[in-house]
């Protein structure tokens, strides 16, 4: 179409969006189903191998560069990690140092540092600290906490936290967990990521240094107790964890209900007769020949249960040397208020001849102080010929070694001795 000279050419809009729209043949659309193998029907019908993507499209490159991947490979036969992930170093990187020592019984941990933590605050910081349990056992009584560094995602605590009363049976069978949370005083504190470490791979003496990244949560293993079945019956395989929660307190009644489940699976498993540890106590026996008389030294207590409703306890120390049939051994220490972790060092004596020691049984109980109603009961341990393990030993040690000062850690267990059942009431 050509006009006169000075007109201006007009194009209708039809003409207009024809222009450039279509440059070659139109192509068909990729379908996201092309980049992947395709299921053919097997030779019965059903579902057999794969077929390979037309080879006219071309596969998507998904991955990142080899470069970028890294040198270790599944296919190169190495172990491959699930939390050695982007998302499990997203979290953050925790520095510590463990320490045991036999000797005196603790536990030394100290915790260094942190690199590279979740931000968790508007600001894109956090409010960082850590916490540490001992697992099994009471959370409030074995909790340690370090303080809080504001407005950082690589804080430096330098903090040493102290367990006392770790004996080699808890090296062999506990897991320290190490927890670093971000602290809101407005609302809940939120967790950040955890590591556990079992003590077994500690050596006495001898400092481990640690740099592990964060774990959002370590898996559960399916079907503890019920060889292989999960929670409501079905066949399982391999682990898993229940959700992240932002706080203990936004815990649903479903996830409690689970948590519990598998705590008394747990139990089961481990066995029918497991008692609940309720802490610790530290005590010192000697049998004086120039006294004629067994000597009880009440030192320390160590990782109480707490009984009282803000979280301690307010605790003191019976002792009985059964059978009493004159009702006169009994022994009491003073009251220590609002601690799990009470020193004492108070001594009782009794005077007897080692012959008729030997056929006795002390009964050593920690109770918790309360006004205006039954004292509560919060564990205990009986010494004697027919104890056993380490208090056996301890027992055996005293009467054959005289006047001999020996300092062993004891484990308090939920058995209340029948002896002290009694006097409950009156405690």
């Amino acid at each position: 179409m050509r006009g006169r000279r000075g007109d201006r050419m007009t194009i209708n809009i039809q003409e207009h969006m024809a222009i450039n729209v279509c440059p070659g043949p139109i192509r068909p659309i990729r379908q996201i189903s092309d980049y992947f193998p395709r299921r053919a029907p097997g030779p019965e019908g059903g579902h057999g191998g794969f077929e390979e993507a037309p080879a006219r499209l071309a596969p998507l490159a998904l991955g990142p560069p080899a470069a970028l991947r890294g040198a270790t490979t599944p296919e190169d036969g190495a172990e491959v990690d699930s939390y050695d992930s982007d998302d499990a170093t997203a979290l953050g990187m925790l520095e510590f140092d463990l320490l045991y020592d036999q000797a005196s019984c603790t536990l030394h941990c100290s915790i260094l540092r942190a690199k590279g933590l979740k931000p968790m605050d508007f600001n894109g910081l956090a409010d960082p600290y850590v916490k540490l349990h001992l697992l099994p056992g009471a959370c409030k009584a074995n909790k340690l906490k370090t303080k809080t560094q504001r407005n950082t995602l690589n804080p430096v605590w330098n903090e040493d936290l102290t367990y006392s009363g770790i004996t080699g049976d808890d090296i062999s069978h506990k897991v320290l967990r190490i927890s670093v949370c971000d602290e809101d005083k407005l609302s809940h504190n939120e967790f950040i990521g955890e590591i556990r470490v079992p003590l077994r791979r500690l050596k006495p003496s001898q400092k481990k240094h640690f740099n592990i990244c964060l774990e959002r949560q370590v898996p559960v293993r399916a079907g503890l107790g019920t060889k292989g079945r999960g929670l409501w019956g079905g066949r399982v395989s391999g682990t898993f964890s229940l959700p992240q929660l932002a706080s203990p307190s936004s815990m649903s009644a479903a996830l409690r209900g689970i948590s519990c489940y598998l705590k008394e699976l747990e139990q089961v498993e481990q066995g029918p007769g497991l008692l609940e540890e309720r802490g610790r106590i530290l005590l010192s026996l000697s049998y004086s020949s120039p006294r004629r008389g067994l000597l009880v030294g009440i030192i320390r207590c160590a990782h109480l249960a707490a009984m009282d409703v803000n979280g301690y306890s307010d605790p003191y120390v019976k002792t009985y040397l059964r059978p009493d049939v004159d009702k006169k051994s009994k022994h009491k220490t003073c009251v220590k208020k609002k601690t799990l972790n009470p020193e004492f060092n108070e001594e009782f004596f009794y005077e007897m001849e080692l012959s008729v020691l030997a056929t006795k049984t002390l009964e050593v109980t920690v109770w918790d102080y309360d006004i205006g109603k039954s004292n509560d009961f919060i564990g205990g341990v009986s010494l004697g010929p027919g104890a056993r393990g380490e208090a056996w030993k301890h027992w055996t040690d005293c009467l054959q070694q005289p006047d001999t000062a020996l300092e062993r850690w004891h484990t308090l267990t939920s058995e209340l001795p029948a002896a002290a059942t009694g006097a409950l009431p009156s405690a």
